[in-house]
């Protein structure tokens, strides 16, 4: 008996005990559902940011596309044309033979003359290099550079020209060819055979060769000069070659031409001329002297008296003057 009426008071102490927040609501029976709306609510929102981010990435991307896609159609440059290194245009450069050099301004006479083409009664500068075989055959003509094809042309008096454009304005020009593999518009790759060596009227003495021209900015340069190089040496040689024209032209001949001109012949027109003419002119001139000379011969002054009666004059009347004053 005492037992139960002690548990019963162990439990209405119980109950007296005040329980916790958290339990009280989960006691709740809509509690478990409020709950399973919030975390529902939640991931909505994360999964629409997240959606959001990358719909924002895609177009970026479009963009990106649409920007770098506005050159598509045009003719491309190889873009690692500039490192790449200057190539003979034959499959075998040690079995070779060069026959008519570059025309040099700065080589010898000798040189000169021997790089000197002649054709119709007219000597022509050679624009480039004649290459040959030992053997005097024919060989295939390859690509010094990989760029692209922007020239075909058949004509008789050169033996037919390709041209293929590389960058920074510089061009490769292949004449004397035939049987040529390639149309304008076409990419070449360095070592890729274009034509075949052939004739051509203007230098009938070369025989089967091919004649191989580097232009920078459409100026002849010395194939030789940078066969080995890489192509970016050209831009270098140009921009060396434009600077020591342009600085002691433009220093030296101006100060050669304003210094002594102004001072030197102002200074010698102005004081001799102006000083000496005026002095001679004003102090001794030859009118006077010749009247006065004239004058004196004759024994008259301009006025026509003699000097010699004057003077006897003046010297009477004074002492006629002196003996009045006695």
């Amino acid at each position: 008996m005492f037992r139960m009426i002690a548990e019963v008071i162990n439990m209405r102490e119980e109950e007296k005990k005040p329980t916790s927040t958290i339990r009280r609501i989960l006691k709740q029976r809509w509690a478990l559902s409020a709950i399973y709306i919030a975390s529902a609510a939640i991931i909505l929102a994360a999964a629409f940011l997240l959606q959001n981010s990358f719909d924002d990435s895609a177009k970026d991307g479009k963009e990106e596309s649409a920007e770098t896609g506005k050159n598509y159609g045009e003719p491309s440059v190889e873009v690692n044309s500039n490192l790449e290194t200057i190539k003979m245009p034959v499959a075998d450069a040690d079995k070779s033979v060069i026959k008519k050099q570059f025309y040099d301004v700065n080589a010898d006479e000798k040189a000169q003359e021997e790089a000197l083409v002649f054709y119709n009664n007219r000597y022509e500068q050679n624009k480039g290099i004649d290459i040959a075989m030992e053997d005097g055959k024919s060989f295939d003509v390859k690509a010094s550079l990989s760029g692209n094809v922007t020239k075909v042309q058949d004509d008789a008096l050169l033996g037919n020209l390709v041209e293929v454009e590389h960058e920074d304005g510089v061009v490769t020009r292949y004449q004397s060819v035939k049987d040529i593999k390639v149309a304008v518009g076409d990419k070449v790759k360095q070592g890729q055979a274009i034509a075949t060596a052939g004739k051509s009227q203007i230098n009938e003495e070369a025989g089967v060769h091919v004649h191989f021209e580097i232009r920078k900015d459409n100026i002849a340069l010395n194939p030789l000069d940078f066969v080995d190089k890489q192509a970016s040496a050209i831009q270098s040689a140009t921009e060396a070659e434009a600077d020591k024209e342009e600085t002691p032209a433009v220093e030296g001949s101006e100060a050669d031409k304003e210094t002594p001109a102004v001072e030197g012949s102002e200074t010698d027109k102005e004081t001799p001329a102006v000083e000496g003419s005026e002095a001679d002119k004003e102090e001794t001139p030859a009118v006077d002297e010749t009247d006065e000379g004239t004058d004196l011969e004759s024994g008259t002054d301009e006025e026509g008296s003699v000097p010699g009666e004057d003077t006897t004059e003046e010297s009477d009347s004074l002492k006629d003057s002196l003996n009045q004053s006695n």
